[in-house]
């Protein structure tokens, strides 16, 4: 397991009105619209945007809920009401995460002879299975030291890029989903990732070409040893975080898409 300790920056000082403002413009609502599904008045709503009323602390968390703002962002908004932050970040690593990590294990020995990877909201490896240990093998050192970030390493010419056949529309649709990430939270470290992983070799244009009319899913084909291999996958979060690290955690599970996957994977685990 490859831990990482993480930290709350509560560098936002832009005023809570100009903060909640954003979150709303940001999930295209009106002030009629958010103030109606918070059950607040829009005259209110209006005042604390425009700093003629100071929200009280359980008015920022009530509209952070509706807003859907990320836990990590939700502190900002109470730092900038004036309020203690509410929302720990526990490092993976504390004893007060055994059951955590237990859980993250769990799920990822499973999964085996399959592919699976625990993830942080920069998609930096946090765990993974043994199967999972093909994805990484031929890459250089660089781009496996921690903290390793899984979409580099599969877009890198010199990671994983190199082995996938349908680059550019697994590219496309990754970049894309990065990029919808990077709408919903307005993160700066993200849109940066962002921007890396577009200025890597390929062919990914503007819009994502649909998908073949027999097919239900993007998926992702690899040569591996002189097989053609195929996977699909699902992400996995946690229900009800109440903690920054457990809500920024995801399990992506690789299935194989083919009979040939199967069998090239349990011939691998010796199954």
């Amino acid at each position: 397991m490859t831990t990482m300790t993480m930290t709350t920056g509560l560098s936002d000082v832009r005023p809570i009105g100009d903060q909640l403002r954003a979150w709303r413009q940001r999930r295209r609502l009106s002030q009629l619209e958010l103030a109606s599904e918070a059950d607040v008045s829009t005259r209110h709503l209006s005042f604390v945007e425009t700093g003629r009323s100071a929200p009280s602390r359980e008015m920022v968390l009530r509209l952070a809920e509706h807003l859907d703002v990320p836990l990590r962002d939700r502190n900002l908004l109470l730092v900038a009401a004036g309020y203690a932050p509410v929302f720990d970040e526990t490092p993976i690593e504390e004893p007060k995460m055994d059951t955590v990590r237990a859980a993250l294990r769990q799920v990822l020995e499973g999964h085996e002879p399959y592919p699976a990877v625990v993830v942080d909201r920069f998609w930096n490896l946090i765990d993974a299975n043994g199967a999972a240990a093909f994805f990484m093998e031929g890459a250089p050192p660089e781009l496996l030291e921690p903290p390793l970030n899984v979409l580099r390493l599969s877009m890198h010419p010199d990671g994983m890029a190199k082995n996938i056949l349908n680059l550019a529309e697994w590219r496309a649709h990754m970049i894309d989903r990065v990029r919808r990430h990077v709408a919903l939270t307005a993160d700066a470290a993200l849109a940066q990732l962002y921007k890396e992983l577009r200025s890597f070799p390929g062919d990914v244009g503007e819009a994502i070409a649909p998908p073949a009319s027999h097919e239900v899913f993007v998926p992702l084909r690899m040569r591996v040893d002189g097989r053609e291999l195929s996977f699909f996958s699902t992400i996995a979060t946690f229900g009800t975080p109440v903690d920054i690290t457990v809500a920024e955690l995801a399990i992506e599970s690789f299935y194989p898409a083919d009979a040939k996957t199967t069998e090239f994977l349990r011939e691998r685990a010796g199954w």
